[in-house]
């Protein structure tokens, strides 16, 4: 059976999109050009694909099926592509890292400190984005990795992923503050009506209603600001466990106890990268330096517990 790369990338546009007009603007052709396409595809399969109505399409059993086939090898190619161009393009003098705004900022530090060692010349920006705009910008080019939740996301082909660890979220307040002196039994009722400080990140990917205790919240765009805040004692939050191994947050917050959470809230955390032979060097150089941040924090658990 012969058909082309360009027939499966109309088939998969169309597919998503419910529509010849939609998938035409997003492969920026003429319609009549994409539903040509696809009736030369239905020929070559001699199956139906799409039932039409007037000018909706929806796809058939035999599409439905066809589809997650069509995006695997549409997304390979993507990928082969990707690294035949980087081969092409020698050395990278500068690299983009996107990482969401809840990560711990010392292990972002660490990470930077880690590149500069080992790559001295190279220059490295990094920049605050949500899962869905690191997606976005490592397919578009923009980024060359992304420290991401990949709590509701799902495996692309296209990019290379290294599962990295479970961030613990767990409530902390001021220390000293009232509560802190509330005991874990009492505590979960104090929470729920208390002020709560939450990440809009969190919220943007999906997690409201796992990371909303109390009706009264405000949310706060970056984890330093918050816990400035929450050390101000206006209002709890739930935030990675490992800050408390910073020497400002030991002073100043404390980890709230309470009975009623029999497990922390667990996000896991993985890195994106392109597929590319330029930069596997720096991937593994970013690998190596979260990988000692998390020995460090679980020797420092370890050692309190």
């Amino acid at each position: 059976m012969n058909f082309s790369l360009e027939q499966l990338t109309t088939f998969v546009a169309v597919y998503e999109k419910n529509s010849f007009s939609k998938g035409a603007e997003v492969l920026n052709r003429h319609r009549s050009t994409v539903g040509q396409v696809i009736v030369n595809l239905e020929e070559i399969l001699m199956i139906p694909l799409f039932h039409r109505v007037g000018r909706s399409v929806t796809p058939t059993e035999e599409a439905d099926l066809l589809y997650r086939y069509a995006k695997q090898a549409v997304e390979q190619v993507k990928a082969f592509d990707k690294l035949a161009t980087n081969l092409a393009d020698g050395e990278l003098e500068s690299i983009n890292i996107g990482y969401c705004s809840f990560l711990p900022q010392l292990a972002i530090a660490d990470l930077r400190i880690q590149l500069a060692k080992d790559f001295p010349d190279l220059r490295v920006n990094l920049f605050v984005r949500n899962t869905s705009e690191i997606k976005a910008q490592l397919e578009s080019g923009q980024l060359h990795f992304g420290l991401v939740n990949v709590h509701h996301a799902k495996a692309m082909n296209s990019i290379h992923t290294t599962y990295l660890e479970t961030l613990s979220m767990v409530p902390f307040g001021n220390k000293g503050g009232e509560l802190a002196k509330t005991p874990p039994s009492e505590m979960f009722a104090k929470l729920k009506n208390s002020k709560q400080l939450i990440l809009q990140s969190l919220i943007d990917e999906g997690m409201a209603d796992k990371v909303t205790l109390s009706a009264n919240f405000e949310l706060v765009d970056q984890l330093s600001v918050m816990i400035k805040l929450v050390q101000l004692g206006h209002g709890w939050a739930l935030l990675p466990r490992s800050v408390i191994y910073s020497e400002y947050v030991k002073q100043n917050l404390v980890q709230l106890q309470v009975d009623e959470f029999k497990k922390s809230l667990e996000i896991p955390i993985s890195l994106w990268s392109l597929h590319s032979v330029q930069i596997s060097k720096i991937r593994q150089s970013i690998i190596t330096a979260l990988e000692e941040y998390i020995s460090h924090i679980l020797d420092e658990y370890n050692l309190l517990s």
